[in-house]
């Protein structure tokens, strides 16, 4: 490694540890409109019988619409005649107050908000929390990553990457993580990180629920004010990001550019297949001992090109096998 490439670590790890400590927070068109919510109500943390948001948090339609009931929810409850509004997709929507009917036999939560345009109604919780994201982007990030169809399309790029990629590294005779590897620990760190992040997210799902909607209703990018469950997933987070780019630029050091192409290509299918195997698979507890295996296969893989390498005779750098050197084209017996 050059001494340029370490300065370029070193700015980045420094660069991203600074961002560790800010949290960006968007600033809210609901938020600013005075007729909305009281000033010393906006970005409260009140909640309400264990709820993570209460009086002033600020919602995002992201379905295609909402119906509020303009009257109190005591009325339709009451089956009187009532009239109803529709706040359409991506219109932004404030908590005005949270009330709790024991005669609602369907949802006994009634939560009225108020949209940006002053438009207010009342709907029941169970209404409105599956069609409403926050307006924080990490929180919008999480719901699109949550989405089931995305995990679908990504089981599939990621088969088809994967197929690809070896397939072409056959024909080529290229290196691939953990069959005809470089010696390189990045993209093998990098995978065991990925697969531990997605078994370190399941588990959250299961064991920590309501840690993980705490998080998702008023996350953070600062691992350092989390509780210690998270700060360990926010933790590993930033390091797939850290290790990730010392990846390439090691892949580059080693590889000529198209066998760097097909092996990046090969290893986000890699990385991609974890994330779907172990975040699934751990639901069902399968994944904690198929990670043990995975920890142990990726090593016994990694330790020959750790301790066994060649050095090219023309050129002098080190080759991970005999034969044509990927820097000079001389043939090495």
């Amino acid at each position: 490694m050059t001494r340029t490439s370490r300065y370029i670590y070193f700015l980045l790890s420094l660069v991203m540890m600074t961002l560790l400590t800010g949290c960006y927070r968007e600033k809210s068109k609901a938020a600013d409109a005075p007729a909305l919510v009281d000033s010393t109500l906006a970005d409260s943390s009140i909640t309400m019988q264990g709820r993570h948001y209460g009086v002033g948090y600020n919602f995002v339609v992201h379905k295609d619409s909402i119906s509020l009931i303009v009257q109190q929810p005591e009325e339709h409850v009451s089956q009187l005649v009532t009239d109803t509004i529709t706040v359409k997709h991506d219109q932004q929507l404030a908590v005005m107050d949270i009330r709790i009917l024991p005669q609602d036999s369907i949802d006994s939560v009634w939560v009225q908000v108020i949209s940006e345009e002053g438009s207010s109604g009342w709907t029941r919780e169970s209404a409105l929390l599956p069609n409403v994201v926050p307006t924080d982007p990490i929180s919008q990030f999480i719901m699109f990553f949550s989405d089931s169809h995305l995990i679908i399309a990504l089981c599939i790029i990621g088969l088809l990457i994967v197929v690809y990629a070896l397939r072409t590294a056959q024909k080529r005779q290229a290196p691939i993580v953990h069959f005809r590897d470089i010696p390189s620990f990045y993209p093998t760190l990098l995978c065991l990180i990925v697969a531990c992040s997605a078994t370190f997210y399941a588990s959250l799902q299961m064991f920590g629920a309501d840690q993980w909607q705490h998080f998702y209703y008023h996350p953070s990018l600062n691992p350092f004010a989390m509780p210690p469950i998270l700060a360990i997933f926010l933790a590993s987070v930033w390091g797939m990001l850290v290790v990730g780019v010392a990846t390439v630029e090691d892949v580059r050091h080693h590889l000529q550019f198209e066998d760097a192409v097909i092996y990046l290509a090969g290893l986000c299918g890699v990385c991609a297949a974890l994330y779907i195997v172990f975040s699934i698979s751990t639901l069902y507890y399968i994944g904690y001992p198929l990670l043990v295996l995975y920890v142990w296969f990726a090593i016994r893989k990694y330790k020959p090109l750790h301790t066994d390498h060649y050095i090219c005779g023309n050129c002098g750098k080190r080759i991970y096998k005999k034969g044509e050197c990927p820097y000079c084209g001389a043939y090495n017996e």
